[in-house]
């Protein structure tokens, strides 16, 4: 599988998202079964947080890395309003205790909140000394608030990002790239599916005998530096996931994403859900 360099380690372009799992206990043998199933195809890049579910979904990641803990390139994320010196600590132990783990690869910052940027920081650096997270990194940080974080440690910055939502490539994208600090994308098939009954995708992904959500997926990694981690929980849809990373778009295919989902021209909000 295509490979791109996160944390100084080597993950696949297309990760698992489990924003939603853990809400309805019917489910979540499922959603572990899902996880999995992704991990055998090569999606070792597990993203997770403490807010989804309330934890719920950091306790299903938990069931789904039970003898598959060293496979998988581990995600969460913190709280806001955890992310103080004192209880970003406290927060990382209730995670690790979901996970069923003794460290997470990678321990993003959820957003921007109260705590000043350099105690969070400070905080992480702690917890990377003591062995608890090997990186750390932000997550829905716009252009301003990492020159406003001005630290090379950073690992990565997770913001939304699909052909509807492209306002990072005014200014945000280009200059991660320029840094060499990789973005994943989060909801990269945008969300209650109306992007992927748009007929333009429809008709690309015919043309390459594949899914509107593999055209997605492999526009939102085309360049270097992007890692996407969708959430899927049918089996079809992990397998479909994981062969986009095989799927390379056309010169043409994407002046015409352009055409319909064209490319900012001014700096938009940073978009977030």
């Amino acid at each position: 599988m295509r490979s791109s360099t996160l944390g100084n380690r080597s993950v696949p372009v297309i990760g698992q998202g489990t924003w939603y799992m853990g809400e309805d206990s019917a489910q979540q043998r499922r959603e572990v079964a899902a996880l999995q199933q992704g991990i055998e195809l090569g999606l070792s890049l597990i993203d997770t947080a403490e807010m989804y579910a309330e934890g719920g979904a950091e306790r299903v990641v938990g069931q789904a890395l039970q003898g598959r803990r060293e496979q998988v390139y581990l995600v969460s994320k913190v709280y806001p309003h955890n992310a103080s010196r004192q209880g970003l600590p406290a927060a990382c132990e209730r995670s690790l205790q979901r996970l069923g783990t003794e460290h997470i690869d990678l321990y993003l910052l959820h957003w921007r909140g109260q705590y000043p940027l350099e105690e969070t920081v400070e905080a992480f650096e702690r917890l990377r000394e003591a062995g608890k997270i090997g990186r750390w990194g932000v997550s829905n940080f716009d252009l301003d608030d990492l020159l406003a974080l001005d630290n090379p440690a950073c690992a990565v910055n997770q913001v939304l990002y699909n052909p509807q939502q492209r306002g990072i490539e005014f200014d945000l994208l280009p200059w991660s790239q320029q840094q060499r600090l990789p973005t994943m994308a989060y909801c990269p098939l945008a969300q209650a599916g109306r992007l992927l009954k748009h007929p333009l995708l429809q008709q690309i992904a015919e043309a390459h005998g594949a899914t509107p959500a593999q055209v997605c997926l492999a526009w939102a990694t085309r360049d270097d530096g992007v890692i996407a981690i969708p959430k899927a929980v049918e089996p079809r849809h992990v397998q479909l996931n994981a062969a986009a990373a095989g799927l390379t778009l056309r010169a043409e295919d994407l002046q015409a994403i352009d055409q319909v989902f064209p490319a900012p021209t001014r700096k938009q909000r940073l978009a977030m859900v």
